[in-house]
C-alpha cells in the first residue's frame, strides 16, 4: 500500500499512519504492518514524455536501459502505441532524466506541453522535404556509379556524403545504434549503423547513402502511419467542446471553459451544438445524436431526468442540463482513458511475436557473422563479396515490421471497437472473443428493456364507460411510485381525475375516492382477499400470469372492472442478437432470478432455449464456472447480482447505460448503448482482428524469407533490401488499418 501525505516532518507522520493501519488489518486478519516507506506529498509526481521514435520494444529496452542508473525512479509506464512515457520521480530529477533518455538517442517532449498541430504539421513538412531531398541526391549518386562508375567515382562518393548530410539521419542512428549495442540490444539502428559503416569500408558509398536515406524516410512514413491507428482514439477528444454555457448567479449565461464547470452547474446547448459534459435534463426537449459515445445510428429522445453525454449532439431544441461528473470523468473520458490503458497491455499473439523477434535477430546477425568470415575461410569466396552479402542480412535481420505488426492491428480494433460503442479493456479480449462458444445472458436490463411497460388491457363492464374507467385506473395509478403503478399510467391516455383519500396497501395496490366513490388498484392476491375473483377472471390472470406478465386489477364495492398486464418487454434488438449469436456457432444461456414462468416467455420471444431461473448470485458464478472448465464463455449482465459471474467469466460484457458500476468495473467489455447486438459484433471484429493479424506475421515472415534467400544467392543489395523491410512495415500497417473502415468519422 502507498499512502501519499502532505506531513512535512516523515518521521512523526509514520507512527500514526502505521498505527492506524496496522490496527485495521489486525481486526480483519490478526496480522500486522510494518512501513518500508513514507512518500512526502511535494516529492511526488509523474513526468509524462511523448517520446516520437519509441513505438517498439527495443526501444523500450533501451531506455530502460538509460534510465538504471536513477534509484529515485519509483515507476516506469511505458504506452509503445501511443509513444508516452510516465516516469514517477522526484521532479529535482527530471532533467537528469530528460538528459538520459536523449543520450540513448531519443528526443522527448513534455506531454503537458502538446505541440501545436500547425507546429506539428510545419515540422513534418521540413522532415520530408529534408530526406526526400536526401533520397534525390543518394539516388543520382547510386546511378551514377551503376552508370560510369569509373569516371564519377568521386562525384558518385562526394554525392552519397552529401545525401548522408542533408538527412542528418546518420547522426541520429549513429546515436541510437550505439547506445543499443552498449546495452547489449540489436535494435534496428545498431543494424543500421553497423551495415552503413561495412558499406562504408568495403567502398559502398552510394549504396550505402540510399540505405540511410531510405530508413529515415520510410521511418517518418511509418510514424504518420502508426499515428493514423492512435489519432482513432484520441481523435474523440476533440468530440467534447472546450467551453460550455453555464447559467450565471445573476441568472445570466457565460460560456466558461468546461474543465473548469463544477457538478451541479446548470449548462445550456443550442441546436446542433456538441455536449461539453455529462449531466441530466432540467429543462426542454429535444433528439440527441449519441453515436460518438454509444454507436446508436438513431438519435435519441430527451427530456428532463435523461441523462446525456459529453461528445454527443443536439440536434433540435434547446436543452438545459445538470452537470454530473467533471470534465476528466465523463463516460467520454472514461472510454478514451480505458481505451489507451488497453493499448499498454500486450494481447497474447503480441506478446508471442515479440519473443520470437529477440531470438530471431540475434540469429540473423550470427548468421551474418558466420557468412562474412566462415564464406572466405571455408569455401574460398572473396572477402569483400561475403562482407556485403552479411551486410544485406544485417538489414534483413531487423524485426521492425514483424514487431509494429501486432500493436497497430490491436490498437486498430480497440479503436474500432469504441467508435461503434463497444468498450474493450484489452487487447487479450479482443482476441479471444472469436473463441466464445456459450454467452450466458442475464434477463432483466439485458434481453430486456429493465423498465415494465403495460403490454395489454381489458375492461370488464359496461358501465360505467370504457373510457371513464381508463382514467380512474390512470388517476390511481399515477399517485403511487410502484413501478408496475407507474407503467399502468405511464401507458394509459385520458383525463387525471382529482383522488381523495388516497393510500398504497403494501404488498397490495392503492386506493382512493375517485368522483365520490371508492376505488381499488390492487394486485391477483388482494382482489381475492375482498372476495371478487370469479372463475372467468381467474383464467384471464392466469392466462396473463403464464406468460411472465404481473397482473392488475381495477376494482370497486360493485366488483371488478377491468384488468391490466404489464411486462418487462424483450429488446427489439435482442432476438437479432441471439440469431447472429446462433450463427456464429455461439450457445446462448440466459440466467435469471425470476420467476420460471418469465423467464421462459422472455427467452421465447428472444429466441433463447436453454434457460436458468430463481438463480441466486453464487448460483450464476456457480453455472459460469462450471461452463467455463470445457468452453470459453462470456457472461453479459448490468446489474451488481452479476458482477461476481461478470468477473468469472473468461470475458465480461456489461451494458453500460443500464448497468451499474459495479458490473462495469466487473466487465472486460462495456456496451455503451445497452445493444445486445454488440456482443456478436466483438465476436465478428475478434474475427477479422485475428486474420488481419496473421496476414500481417505471415506477410511480414515471408518477405524476411525471400530477401534472406534472395541475399544468400546474391540476388538482393543492400538498398533492395531495406526497401523491402520498410516496405514491410509500412504494408502491415496499412492492413492493420483496414480494421477502422467503416467506422472513420468526420
Amino acid at each position: 500500500m502507498s499512502i501519499e501525505h502532505d506531513h512535512p516532518d516523515q518521521t512523526s507522520a509514520q507512527a500514526p499512519i502505521a498505527s492506524a493501519c496496522g490496527c485495521a488489518h489486525a481486526c480483519n486478519t490478526g496480522g500486522s504492518v510494518e512501513p518500508t516507506a513514507v512518500v512526502v506529498g511535494s516529492d511526488t509526481g509523474a513526468l509524462l514524455l511523448r517520446v516520437p521514435a519509441m513505438d517498439c520494444p527495443t526501444e523500450e529496452g533501451m531506455i530502460r536501459a538509460a534510465l538504471e542508473r536513477f534509484n529515485s525512479i519509483r515507476r516506469l509506464t511505458f504506452d509503445l502505441p501511443g509513444r508516452a512515457l510516465s516516469i514517477d520521480a522526484p521532479q529535482e530529477s527530471w532533467s537528469d532524466i530528460v538528459a538520459a533518455i536523449g543520450g540513448a538517442g531519443f528526443k522527448s517532449e513534455t506531454l503537458s506541453e502538446p505541440v501545436a498541430p500547425e507546429e506539428g504539421m510545419q515540422r513534418l513538412r521540413r522532415e520530408s522535404v529534408r530526406l526526400i531531398a536526401s533520397l534525390v541526391v543518394a539516388a543520382l549518386a547510386e546511378l551514377l556509379a551503376i552508370v560510369a562508375p569509373e569516371t564519377f567515382i568521386w562525384k558518385a562518393t562526394g554525392m552519397s556524403v552529401a545525401a548522408i548530410a542533408i538527412g542528418l539521419a546518420g547522426l541520429s542512428v549513429y546515436k541510437k545504434g550505439l547506445s543499443g549495442l552498449l546495452a547489449g540490444q540489436l535494435n534496428i539502428s545498431a543494424l543500421m549503423a553497423v551495415a552503413v559503416t561495412g558499406a562504408f569500408l568495403i567502398g559502398q558509398w552510394p549504396e550505402a547513402a540510399m540505405v540511410m536515406a531510405l530508413y529515415s524516410l520510410a521511418e517518418l512514413i511509418e510514424a504518420r502511419a502508426v499515428d493514423r491507428a492512435r489519432n482513432a482514439i484520441k481523435g474523440l477528444l476533440d468530440l467534447s467542446p472546450q467551453q460550455a454555457e453555464v447559467l450565471q448567479p445573476d441568472a445570466s449565461w457565460a460560456a466558461v471553459p468546461a474543465k473548469t464547470v463544477v457538478v451541479g452547474a446548470i449548462v445550456r446547448v443550442r441546436p446542433g451544438e456538441r455536449f461539453a459534459l455529462d449531466g441530466q435534463v432540467t429543462t426542454g426537449n429535444g433528439a440527441v445524436d449519441q453515436s460518438p459515445v454509444t454507436g446508436e445510428s438513431i438519435p435519441v429522445e430527451k427530456g428532463p431526468g435523461d441523462d446525456v453525454f459529453a461528445g454527443t449532439i443536439n440536434q433540435n431544441g434547446s436543452l438545459e442540463f445538470a452537470v454530473t461528473a467533471p470534465a476528466n470523468d465523463t463516460v467520454l473520458a472514461r472510454i478514451i482513458h480505458a481505451v489507451e490503458e488497453a493499448q499498454g497491455a500486450r494481447a497474447p499473439t503480441q506478446r508471442i511475436v515479440d519473443r520470437f523477434a529477440a531470438v530471431y535477430t540475434p540469429a540473423i546477425f550470427i548468421l551474418a557473422i558466420a557468412v562474412a568470415v566462415g564464406a572466405p575461410l571455408l569455401l574460398g569466396v572473396g572477402w569483400v563479396g561475403s562482407l556485403y552479402k552479411a551486410l544485406v542480412l544485417l538489414v534483413i535481420a531487423c524485426p521492425c515490421a514483424l514487431v509494429i505488426s501486432t500493436p497497430v492491428t490491436v490498437v486498430s480494433g480497440l479503436a474500432a471497437a469504441a467508435r461503434r460503442g463497444i468498450l474493450i479493456k484489452g487487447g487479450i479480449y479482443l482476441e479471444e472473443a472469436r473463441k466464445l462458444k456459450i454467452v450466458a445472458l442475464d434477463k432483466t436490463g439485458t434481453v430486456t428493456e429493465g423498465r415494465p411497460k403495460l403490454v395489454a388491457q381489458q375492461v370488464l363492464v359496461q358501465s360505467p364507460s370504457e373510457i371513464g374507467i381508463l382514467c380512474i385506473a390512470r388517476s390511481l395509478a399515477g399517485r403511487s411510485d410502484h413501478p408496475v403503478s407507474k407503467a399502468v399510467a405511464s401507458g394509459l391516455s385520458g383525463e387525471l381525475l382529482p383522488v381523495e383519500r388516497f393510500s398504497a396497501e403494501i404488498g397490495r395496490g392503492v386506493y382512493g375516492t375517485v368522483q365520490g366513490k371508492e376505488y381499488v388498484l390492487g394486485n391477483h392476491r388482494w382482489i381475492h382477499e375482498r372476495n371478487q375473483c370469479s372463475d372467468e377472471l381467474e383464467a384471464l390472470m392466469h392466462e396473463q400470469e403464464l406468460q411472465g406478465r404481473t397482473v392488475t386489477v381495477l376494482a370497486n364495492a360493485d366488483g371488478v372492472l377491468a384488468l391490466f398486464a404489464v411486462a418487462d418487454t424483450t429488446k427489439a434488438t435482442s432476438k437479432q442478437a441471439i440469431s447472429e449469436l446462433l450463427a456464429l456457432g455461439v450457445t446462448p444461456v440466459m440466467l435469471t432470478g425470476d420467476n420460471p414462468a418469465t423467464a421462459q416467455s422472455i427467452a421465447a420471444q428472444a429466441g433463447i432455449t436453454d434457460v436458468r431461473a430463481n438463480l441466486l448470485p453464487q448460483e450464476k458464478l456457480d453455472v459460469i464456472k462450471a461452463a467455463s472448465a470445457e468452453n470459453v464463455v462470456a457472461m453479459v449482465g448490468d446489474g451488481i447480482n452479476d458482477a461476481p459471474a461478470l468477473a468469472a467469466a473468461s470475458i465480461g460484457f456489461a451494458m453500460g447505460s443500464a448497468g451499474t458500476h459495479t458490473a462495469m468495473e466487473a466487465a472486460d467489455v462495456v456496451i455503451m448503448n445497452d445493444d445486445l447486438r454488440r456482443v456478436p459484433e466483438t465476436i465478428r471484429l475478434s474475427m477479422r482482428t485475428h486474420t488481419v493479424l496473421w496476414q500481417n506475421i505471415t506477410l511480414a515472415l515471408g518477405i524476411k524469407l525471400v530477401f534472406l534467400v534472395l541475399a544468400l544467392f546474391n540476388g538482393a543489395t543492400m538498398w533492395m533490401a531495406v526497401f523491402a523491410d520498410m516496405g514491410a512495415s509500412l504494408l502491415v500497417v496499412f492492413n492493420g488499418l483496414r480494421l477502422l473502415k467503416g467506422v472513420e468519422r468526420t
